[in-house]
């Protein structure tokens, strides 16, 4: 017998190998090295390329927990795990098996090992760096075991894989990969309580560390991800898409693709291609440890049927878990074009652009049909869903049309290291259960840290007290509201609530303080996540409700965002700004209190949620109350104050659906008396962001003006401000809505709920003020003043018809509703400039307030 040798299959840097040992005995095929039949030398060589090529891991262990024998899949030998064995380490030996129909095909799930106590899988590793981890489940009742009740944590290195773990009744297979980075792994289970753990198959396989790069596309806010490397990661799909299902004999990487038919939202939208022989890998780019050619050649393209005119997306839909950012990597091969410049088209992730008018010539340089991959990597999910959409690009002149041909999505760790649950590690040496000495050793040891800590709180406290005699504070503290008396937190914390003008005390609260008023930040509490970090629902110890936003130190807002929120909201008090009670920045956490807001955000009550609609005249109200407090911002203190992320999910509303504008973080000081701008980088949301603002990057007060008219068409519309599932003349509200209000036909595309129940009016007049709120340029938008006016006027036509009412003249109407008003102008010579933009003024319970009254006359205009 002959064995071909390795260097056959030896490529890249990595050794690969066919799926099984190939021998063949040369005289039967009579094909000694002399040669005849040298045609079927060839004949086998080919046979030899086309099949798949493993990856010959330098670390690869296989594990049938609880078998007594080893188990062979495939090409693989799952060797069966041992209690004496140098892997394994627990408290008792405890294995099972089932006779279960449903899993006789399923040899891995036969058998199971279980754990009553922390227990402990450690492998060497021979290479550091990236390794896939597969666990596999499969509960059934083993004796007195039923271990479809089973509560369980896994953890690897210093990353939570699992967390209260209770698997379903049925088989299944979680994938992680980890980057490891000493020579030993260990994998431990530790049970919750009196449950057990348990596992019915175990893989540990190294994996080239290229798998994972260093970079990626970053969304909302645009820009670059680095660190990747660095994370663990869960895989939540692998998708083959417009292709069968790929096993794991089929892979280098011995990875399963699922077809994507049960993800797609409208099957009629695509159309599924297929040509594998084609495919290219190019150096540099995807190579088949990215995906195999049974992946990029096939994929889902448009389907516009020789319909030039055809415009829609075709979308898939997934469901995540939220509060965790996702890699997403897309597969791109273009095996549908004839030539180059042929296929340009669009890719969205939720709300977010992933990439315009998409060219894969230019991603590949080296012609049609290469393999190539994208990476993108979320912001902090707050929904169930992750929505992937294609679209026609809308370069003209190009046939509309878009392809796919693989997708992954794959959970990145959090802050604290965890796959699951907030939970991070806390290190517990196996086999402690029952030793009596370690127990006291640690509470006595527990006892005496308790005392030290107290001591050192004491002195702490001492300290800060002496400093705050002799006037020491940091120099971003927020200190006093000008003689008024802020918001206390309790007696616990009465030391750190804000004073008069004189105090010089800020709002810092005591971190324990904050642990107290959320339960240890209990995860049930948790009702919204940001770009910022968690909002958790709290209760202080006076028994007031309070909103605790507590920063995230992997968010893309940080010091600087935690910074301008306290110095801005310490400056201002209004009753449609909320109110910041106070900010903890101990343990290096960074947290602020808020006045807790009853009814969530105005977003929540116009689409995602379940919750009663809002009538027209709530809505319009809503609306007033957001604008005061932007006008406020912009005039109401010596220098203006842009927002700069005025958006439907930054206005919150109260117990009474009264609406306060709120997440101050890119708040910018306007510009000075003898400047018209702030230049400074872009920033803000995704789809209310001024195109002014995005192409100069300079700021003003008509930059809030702009995101605010988009807030008006999304109270109108009742849906989002991008949605890229909708045909493309719809994708981009303001955009959409644009086109309805020039032609005169809002009317067509309010929310159902307030179809009939808007006097044509009152729609006119909201039209009207959002239409100018988006004009192209800052200047020809109104001021935030004009805008309360309008929308004033909207309320009064809703509530009311006026008789003779001229071409429905807005200044008319306020003017021979309100003639008191006449008496005062900021012009007058009476009336200084001080008296008009006093910081602590609140306008917002005076309608149609003597702040508008020079709009009533042409010279004020």
């Amino acid at each position: 017998m002959g064995v071909w040798p390795d260097f056959l299959f030896r490529s890249s840097g990595f050794d690969y190998y066919p799926q099984k040992e190939l021998k063949v005995d040369c005289r039967s095929l009579k094909m000694d090295y002399g040669g005849y039949n040298f045609f079927f030398w060839v004949l086998y060589m080919l046979t030899l390329a086309c099949l798949p090529r493993k990856l010959h891991a330098a670390d690869s262990y296989l594990i049938d927990c609880g078998s007594p024998t080893n188990t062979t899949m495939g090409s693989r030998v799952f060797v069966a795990d041992n209690y004496a064995s140098e892997f394994l380490s627990t408290p008792q030996d405890i294995s099972g098996s089932t006779s279960s129909n449903f899993i006789l095909n399923l040899q891995l799930y036969q058998t199971v090992r279980i754990f009553t106590g922390t227990s402990t899988y450690k492998f060497s590793i021979r290479r550091t760096g990236r390794h896939f981890i597969r666990l596999y489940f499969y509960p059934f009742v083993y004796g007195t075991y039923n271990l479809s009740t089973a509560n369980f944590t896994v953890s690897a290195q210093e990353f939570v894989l699992l967390s209260s773990f209770t698997p379903q009744n049925s088989s299944v297979m979680r994938e992680y990969s980890v980057n490891v980075t000493s020579n030993t792994l260990v994998i431990t289970f530790t049970p919750f309580g009196n449950s057990v753990a348990f596992l019915n198959a175990l893989e540990v396989v190294s994996v080239p560390d290229s798998l994972i790069i260093d970079d990626g596309t970053l969304l909302n806010p645009k820009g670059q991800y680095k660190g990747l490397i660095r994370q663990a990661f869960e895989t939540v799909a692998r998708v083959n898409v417009g292709g069968p299902m790929v096993n794991y004999n089929n892979d280098t990487l011995w990875r399963t693709w699922v077809p994507d038919d049960s993800f797609l939202l409208n099957e009629a939208f695509a159309v599924n291609v297929s040509d594998i022989a084609a495919v290219k890998y190019a150096s540099g780019l995807a190579t088949s440890d990215s995906a195999p050619a049974s992946v990029y050649g096939t994929a889902k393209r448009m389907n516009s049927a020789e319909n030039p005119t055809a415009n829609f997306n075709v979308t898939w839909k997934f469901d995540v878990d939220p509060g965790y950012q996702y890699l997403v990597r897309f597969h791109f091969c273009d095996i549908v074009s004839n030539a180059t410049n042929q296929l340009y088209f669009d890719v969205y992730m939720n709300s977010w652009i992933v990439s315009l008018d998409t060219d894969l010539t230019t991603l590949t340089s080296n012609g049609l049909a290469t393999a190539v991959f994208v990476d993108a990597v979320t912001s902090l999910i707050t929904g169930n869903t992750l929505q992937v959409s294609i679209g026609p690009s809308s370069i003209i002149n190009v046939y509309p049309d878009a392809i796919l041909n693989g997708l992954e999505i794959m959970k990145i760790n959090n802050s604290v290291g965890s796959l699951n649950g907030i939970v991070s590690i806390m290190p517990v040496a196996p086999g402690t259960k029952g030793k009596v000495g370690a127990i006291i050793g640690a509470t006595v040891g527990g006892v005496c840290v308790v005392v030290l800590v107290g001591i050192f709180l004491l002195f702490c406290r001492a300290r800060r007290k002496r400093m705050a005699s002799q006037g020491h504070s940091k120099a971003w503290i927020p200190l006093s509201l000008d003689g008024e008396t802020s918001y206390t937190i309790g007696s616990k914390c009465s030391n750190f609530s804000s004073g008069s003008a004189g105090s010089n005390l800020g709002y810092r609260i005591p971190f324990v303080a904050v642990q107290e008023a959320t339960n240890n930040f209990d995860e049930n509490l948790v009702i919204g996540i940001g770009g910022f970090g968690k909002v958790y629902k709290g209760v202080i110890n006076d028994g007031t409700k309070v909103a605790v936003k507590r920063g995230n130190p992997r968010s893309q807002q940080g010091l600087v965002e935690f910074r301008t929120e306290i110095e801005m909201l310490s400056q201002f008090r209004h009753r449609h700004l909320v109110s910041l009670i106070g900010y903890c920045d101990e343990k290096n956490e960074m947290i602020l209190v808020y006045e807790y807001m009853e009814n969530g955000t105005l977003k929540g009550h116009l689409y995602g949620l379940d919750l009663p609609s809002l009538s027209w005249k709530r809505r319009l109200e809503i609306c007033i109350g957001a604008a005061r407090g932007l006008h406020y911002l912009h005039t109401g203190y010596a220098k203006a104050v842009i927002h700069r992320d005025v958006k439907s999910a930054n206005i919150l509303l109260d117990e009474n659906l009264m609406a306060k504008v709120a997440d101050f973080g890119l708040s910018k000081t306007g510009p000075e008396i003898d400047q018209t701008h702030v230049s400074t980088a872009v920033k803000g949301s995704f789809g209310y962001l001024d195109p002014e603002y995005f192409r100069r990057q300079q700021l003003t007060e008509k930059s809030d003006v702009y995101s605010f008219g988009v807030v008006l068409f999304e109270v109108l519309c009742a849906r989002p401000v991008i949605d890229p599932t909708l045909p493309r003349e719809m994708v981009n509200l303001a955009e959409w809505a644009m086109k309805w209000q020039k032609r005169g036909q809002l009317e067509q595309i309010i929310d159902n709920n307030l179809a009939g129940k808007i006097k044509p009016e009152s729609l006119r007049k909201f039209g009207e003020t959002a239409e100018k709120c988006l004009a192209d340029f800052g200047v020809d938008r109104p001021s935030m003043g004009d805008i309360l006016w309008n929308l004033e006027y909207a309320l009064q036509l809703q509530e009311a018809v006026i008789e003779n009412d001229p071409e429905e003249n807005s200044t008319y109407v306020i003017g021979s509703l309100s003639p008191q008003l006449n008496d005062f102008n900021e012009n007058d010579p009476d009336v200084s400039s001080t008296q008009f933009h006093s910081h602590n003024v609140d306008l917002s319970g005076v309608s149609m307030s003597k702040v508008f009254s020079q709009l009533l006359k042409s010279e004020g205009r």
